[in-house]
């Protein structure tokens, strides 16, 4: 479905719950799959959750992932381990094109049994689970971070753990540490010494709930909408200020954006700064390129420029977001270029209005977009493609007053 979105409405007041981050479920998800007496609080309602549950909890041979790119990586890991079970991983035609092989060759160092179905490097693939007694591997340290995580993440489960090896420069740090930190709420025993991670072997853990925090990512958008509104006070729940999520880092950037943030009895309050000095500005984002799409859109609908970098991941997410971005901003009239792994966005005051904007099966695309609608009036394309990780997203952007019509 298309949608319209407008409002009238630039004094925004709301508290919103948002659901458990995704990040943090479907890490917990796996870990409660090897450690039953673990239970789970406040989880994502996300599709890419769901489909991770369904996946865990089945008995299919044939185990379709749709568009959810974690669990096509994380459930890699996984069934390399299920001694016994052989199932084939699959998913939509763009999962198809996203690589699989670094994890895909490290988890064969190990000695995993894993085959290509199709295109050798990508999807499908078929596992045939065994025990894994070899300990010491290495990948490349650039690589997507939930690579990383997948060997981790099964790492307490074999025989003899896991030493893991990181060469080149590591991406995603944020990403690796909250895995680690999982691992060590569950009393797993890790260590983090240069480029070297250590996960020792746990055949069991003592039964205990994990409360999942709320996603920053998610959260990410109503800085968006703080920053472009003219007077703003929304809070959010449940946050923590030691939070484990990268994109936590929202705080310090959107402070440069206008935005203050409150933290409290587990939540945060956004409010607007007034008489704020807006500048052009330069963000690094190797550590929370999630972020990025609603960055650039900020700076759009504020009238400044922006050069982000360390974007490199971007461009095999649901579609290369770089591309998609350039593409549907220069639509409004932006003025955009973009490289392998950077994006510049040059200030300009004026927005066409009533613009189509396409989405490419890319939640991040919907939701970054939808706060320039404080600005001008915005159609967005394939609307529904919000539920990969926000379901609510349009109930909880029409509680702020805005008008949303197909």
């Amino acid at each position: 479905m298309d949608l319209l979105l407008q409002t009238s409405n630039s004094n925004l007041k709301a508290e919103i719950a948002i659901t458990g981050s995704k990040s943090e479920t479907n890490r917990l998800l796996l870990l409660k799959a090897l450690f039953p007496n673990v239970t789970l609080a406040n989880t994502s309602n996300s599709d890419d959750s769901e489909v991770m549950q369904v996946a865990l909890n089945g008995n299919e041979e044939i185990i379709d992932i749709h568009h959810a790119g974690t669990a096509m990586r994380f459930l890699t890991a996984y069934f390399a381990v299920q001694e016994g079970r052989e199932v084939v991983l699959t998913g939509s035609s763009r999962m198809q094109e996203r690589p699989i092989k670094v994890l895909v060759e490290a988890l064969q160092q190990l000695g995993a049994k894993i085959s290509y179905e199709k295109e050798i490097g990508y999807p499908p693939i078929r596992i045939e689970g065994k025990k894994i007694t070899a300990s010491k591997v290495a990948i490349e340290a650039n690589v997507s971070s939930q690579y990383i995580s997948a060997l981790l993440l099964i790492a307490p489960q074999l025989e003899n753990g896991l030493e893991l090896k990181l060469e080149g420069e590591i991406t995603s740090v944020p990403y690796i540490k909250m895995t680690l930190a999982l691992l060590n709420d569950l009393a797993i025993q890790t260590s983090f010494n240069g480029n070297v991670i250590t996960v020792f072997p746990k055949k069991e853990v003592e039964a205990k709930e994990m409360v999942v925090e709320s996603d920053w990512s998610s959260a990410s958008y109503f800085f968006s909408l703080v920053a472009l509104a003219d007077q703003a006070t929304i809070s959010l729940t449940s946050y923590k200020e030691n939070s484990l999520q990268g994109d936590s880092e929202l705080v310090a950037i959107y402070k440069k954006l206008g935005v203050e943030t409150y933290f409290g009895e587990n939540k945060i309050t956004l409010t607007k700064q007034q008489h704020f000095q807006l500048a052009d500005v330069n963000f690094e984002l190797n550590n929370t390129p999630d972020i990025a799409q609603t960055i650039v859109m900020t700076c759009l609908g504020l009238g400044i420029g922006c050069h982000l970098t360390g974007l490199h991941t971007l461009k095999i997410k649901e579609t290369d977001r770089l591309e998609a971005l350039r593409i549907e901003l220069t639509k409004l009239g932006a003025t955009i270029t973009v490289t392998d792994d950077s994006l510049t966005l040059i200030a300009s005051h004026s927005i066409n209005q009533n613009v189509k904007i396409a989405t490419y099966n890319d939640h991040r695309m919907a939701m970054a977009f939808a706060p320039l609608a404080i600005k001008v009036p915005i159609i967005i394309e394939n609307a529904e493609v919000v539920s990969k990780s926000y379901p609510d997203f349009w109930k909880d952007l029409k509680s702020l007053g805005f008008e949303i019509s197909e």
